[in-house]
């Protein structure tokens, strides 16, 4: 279709959520100068124009689709539009963040909070992943990148939803890299430790920051740009076909468990 260029991803077709800003932007940027042709989906429209619009690439090789990921009638719409415009998925990016505006404890979660949480977190990674099983499973080759984190492994107070949904978006990993492996399919989940919006949104967000901070032992946070989207492009790529099932931490030194 004349879309490769040179790149470690030439020649692919990508799905990328959550491509208006922070990680995913960075992702969908980093995969089109790798060579990848991008279908950029997020709720933020205007996000999604602005992405397009800065993109020094051939406009063939971009395709922007508004889609909340609560809805699965949407999450199929942009795995339709990158097969009826590319013909082909080979990279699924699930890195759209949902249900992150309740910081709650345990005690005050409902099962209204723990519910949106689920929907946009391991429910919508799922969902993508298995509408685009079919594609990949017919050309034996696929790549699925999840995002996590390390709150999922840690219990901290305020943070339930987010935990809980996080922690499943970690066991879904798993599950699908023993699955769907003999298809030529790898599936693995980076724990990023960046600086997002969703921090600030409460007074136990911003705290919660300023203590992770203290405990990354280079005393930052991550950039998703120079930092996060280079892991992004090795899973994504076909020199990654040995990595399957991985939690892969991008978190300057963080670790939990030896």
């Amino acid at each position: 279709m004349g879309l490769a260029v040179a790149g470690r991803l030439s020649g692919r077709i990508a799905i990328v959520t959550g491509a208006a800003s922070g990680i995913g932007r960075s992702v969908a940027e980093r995969y089109l100068r790798e060579g990848a042709a991008v279908v950029a989906a997020d709720i933020n429209a205007q996000g999604l124009k602005e992405l397009a619009d800065t993109q020094d690439v051939d406009p063939a090789r971009i395709a922007i689709q508004q889609c909340d990921v609560a809805d699965e009638s949407a999450i199929e719409a942009v795995v339709q539009t990158a097969l009826e415009r590319f013909g082909q998925v080979d990279i699924m990016a699930n890195i759209a963040q949902g249900g992150l505006a309740d910081h709650l404890c345990l005690e005050q979660a409902t099962a209204q909070h723990a519910l949106a949480s689920f929907t946009t977190g391991p429910l919508q990674s799922m969902l993508f992943m298995q509408k685009c099983l079919p594609a990949m499973r017919e050309r034996n080759y696929g790549r699925i990148i999840n995002v996590a984190s390390h709150s999922a492994l840690i219990g901290t107070p305020g943070f339930a939803p987010y935990e809980i949904a996080k922690g499943g978006v970690q066991a879904l990993t798993r599950n699908a890299s023993q699955e769907w492996a003999p298809y030529g399919i790898t599936t693995n989940c980076v724990l990023p430790i960046v600086r997002t919006p969703a921090y600030d949104l409460t007074e136990q967000g911003r705290a919660a920051a300023r203590v992770l901070e203290e405990s990354i032992p280079v005393r930052r946070f991550g950039t998703p740009a120079q930092e996060c989207a280079p892991v992004f492009v090795f899973l994504a790529s076909e020199e990654a076909g040995y990595v399957n099932g991985q939690m892969v931490g991008v978190d300057g030194g963080f670790r939990l468990f030896a």
